[in-house]
């Protein structure tokens, strides 16, 4: 079997590749995939340049993931955020900006809007009627603050 390696070291590479991207699938959280993305990239090299000896095919499978990773671990550092990333478990969060219609005159500054399949509680500063289109400013546990959207010809 050693034999079989050593004559055919980049069908070694590329099941061991194979074999680590493979057991990526069973939910490593990432660990595994840039060792098995390097093993193939020494998969494709030893099959170009196939007098590479195993000591070059191990250093270089080294040097390639430990590139890959910092590589990875830099882009997610340093790309840029998206705004929803911050609000992705707050429901109520990613509301704001939402347009709505009042389905309850407002009293003492509190009435209710529906979105979606729900009805949801809204204060305002100012008494309003019902069906007024309203913009969510705000979200206070589970009170949305509005204000009135005035529409101008």
């Amino acid at each position: 079997m050693i034999e079989q390696i050593a004559t055919q070291p980049a069908w070694f590479w590329l099941c061991f590749g194979g074999l680590l991207l493979i057991a990526e699938l069973l939910g490593t959280g990432g660990y595994l995939l840039w060792t098995g993305t390097a093993a193939v990239v020494v998969a494709l090299i030893t099959w170009v340049f196939p007098g590479m000896g195993w000591e070059l095919q191990g250093i270089l499978f080294a040097v390639l993931t430990l590139c890959s990773v910092i590589a990875w671990r830099s882009w997610l550092r340093y790309r840029p955020r998206q705004a929803s990333d911050k609000v992705l478990n707050q429901k109520n969060h990613q509301l704001i900006g939402l347009h709505a219609r009042l389905i309850t005159d407002t009293e003492n500054g509190y009435g209710r809007v529906k979105l979606a399949d729900g009805s949801w509680r809204i204060q305002c500063d100012q008494e309003l009627p019902a069906n007024t289109e309203v913009e969510i400013i705000a979200v206070d546990g589970i009170t949305l603050k509005v204000k009135a959207i005035s529409h101008q010809p």
